[in-house]
C-alpha cells in the first residue's frame, strides 16, 4: 500500500475533522454574527455536498461496482441501493439520537433557551456524556468515508473533505452553543468541539486497521455510493432547512448555487 497515500488521507481527514473548532468560534461571538452570513454558508455548504454526491461521487461508484461485475446495469443497481443505505443508516441514527444531544439539530445561536435545561452542572455532565456519544456516532462514519475515498482516489477525497470541513463548522457551532450559553466556558466549548472533529480520524484508523483487507473496488463503489447518500441527506434534513431558518430563502438558495458553482469549476480544473 503506498504509505504517501495513506499519509495524505489521514491528514485530510484530521484537518476535515478540526474544522469543527473553526465552527464552534462562532458561539463566542454570538452577538455579533451575522444571520444571513450563516444562511448563505449553509447554502452553499449544501450545494458543495449535494453536487459533489450526484456528479462525482455516485458516479465514481457506478464505475468501480461496474468495473467488478462487468454490467453497467448492475453496477448501478448496485450503487443505488448502496446510495438509500447511506440515506437509511444516517436517518436512524439521527432517529435513535435524542434532539437535545443531537449535533445535528442546529440551535438558534442568539437563543439561550436551546440549553434543553440543561443549565445545572450535574445536567452539563450528562449533556457532555450525551454530546460525546452522539458526536463520534455522526461523525465516524463521515471520516471513514474521507479516508476510504483518498486511499483509492486523492481527487474525490479532497472533495469528500472539503464538503465535510464546510459542514462541520455549524456542526461545530451545534455542539458549542449549550455548552457556552450553560457554563460561560469557551475552554468547554471548543474542548466538545474540537472532541468531534477528533473522532473523524478516530474513523479512520479503525477503518484502516479493520477494513484494510477488504480494500478494492467493490469496497470504495459502495463507500462511495454510501456517502452519496450520507451526504445529500444531510444537506437535504439539516443545512438548506437551518439556512432558511437563519436567512432569508433567496439567500439559501444563492449559497446553494454558488455552492455548487464552485464545485463544478473545481471539477473541471482538476479532470
Amino acid at each position: 500500500m503506498n504509505t504517501e497515500n495513506l499519509i495524505f488521507a489521514f491528514t485530510l481527514t484530521f484537518l476535515a475533522g478540526l474544522s469543527t473548532g473553526a465552527g464552534s468560534l462562532m458561539a463566542f461571538f454570538s452577538k455579533n454574527f451575522n444571520h444571513k452570513f450563516l444562511s448563505g454558508s449553509l447554502g452553499f455548504s449544501a450545494g458543495v455536498m449535494i453536487y459533489v454526491s450526484l456528479v462525482d461521487i455516485f458516479a465514481e461508484a457506478v464505475s468501480k461496482l461496474t468495473e467488478i461485475h462487468g454490467d453497467r446495469k448492475e453496477g448501478y443497481l448496485y450503487a443505488v441501493l448502496a446510495f438509500f443505505g447511506g440515506i437509511a443508516v444516517i436517518a436512524l441514527i439521527d432517529k435513535l439520537v435524542p434532539k437535545c444531544e443531537n449535533p445535528h439539530e442546529l440551535k438558534d445561536i442568539d437563543d439561550s433557551s436551546v440549553i434543553c435545561e440543561l443549565t445545572k452542572n450535574k445536567k452539563l455532565i450528562r449533556m457532555g456524556i450525551m454530546s460525546a456519544i452522539a458526536i463520534g456516532i455522526h461523525n465516524f462514519p463521515e471520516g471513514l468515508a474521507t479516508f476510504i475515498s483518498a486511499m483509492d482516489n486523492p481527487q474525490v477525497g479532497i472533495s469528500i473533505a472539503f464538503a465535510i470541513a464546510i459542514h462541520n463548522l455549524p456542526e461545530g457551532l451545534a455542539i458549542s452553543v449549550p455548552i457556552y450559553f450553560a457554563t460561560k466556558s469557551r475552554k468547554k466549548a471548543l474542548y466538545y468541539s474540537l472532541l468531534s472533529g477528533l473522532s473523524e480520524p478516530l474513523g479512520a484508523l479503525i477503518g484502516y486497521f479493520f477494513l484494510q483487507q477488504f480494500f478494492g473496488p467493490t469496497l470504495f463503489g459502495i463507500v462511495f455510493a454510501a456517502v452519496a447518500g450520507i451526504m445529500v441527506f444531510i444537506s437535504l434534513d439539516e443545512l438548506l432547512p437551518t439556512a432558511e431558518k437563519y436567512g432569508e430563502h433567496h439567500i439559501a438558495i444563492y449559497g446553494l448555487v454558488s455552492g455548487m458553482a464552485v464545485m463544478a469549476v473545481s471539477l473541471l480544473l482538476f479532470m
